[in-house]
């Protein structure tokens, strides 16, 4: 079994920074991609940034050069570190990963439980 855990969420005020963290543990083999997607309400689940193994990443437009995907693979953890928050941020955070698990050698891809980021003044 694997597990997904997110912290760092919270209330921030516009044009602030907020940092999320994802720390996966359990039956780890090996993990791939590592995401956060993010979900608002009355909006569908939208993926926000994409880190591979190999630390390419991929953004949504609408977060462009205010937000940054990393990770450290020693910690099976993926960071988001979130500037120049906007209103339209306000969200439950998720991160996602695909991850290889040690007893059968397949792919899954998990989730974590998600954490709330609210901007507003």
């Amino acid at each position: 079994q694997v597990q997904l855990v997110e912290s760092g969420g919270g209330l921030v005020q516009p044009g602030g920074s907020l940092r999320l963290s994802c720390a996966a543990s359990g039956s780890i083999f090996s993990i791939n991609t590592m995401d956060w997607y993010r979900q608002a309400p009355g909006k569908e689940r939208e993926l926000v940034a994409r880190i591979t193994s190999g630390g390419r990443t991929t953004y949504v437009d609408s977060v462009k050069g205010r937000f940054t995907i990393s990770r450290e693979n020693g910690k099976n953890t993926v960071y988001l570190e979130m500037t120049s928050l906007k209103p339209e941020d306000t969200a439950v955070y998720y991160c996602g990963a695909i991850v290889v698990v040690t007893t059968n050698r397949r792919e899954y891809y998990y989730w974590g439980q998600g954490t709330q980021v609210t901007v507003s003044s």
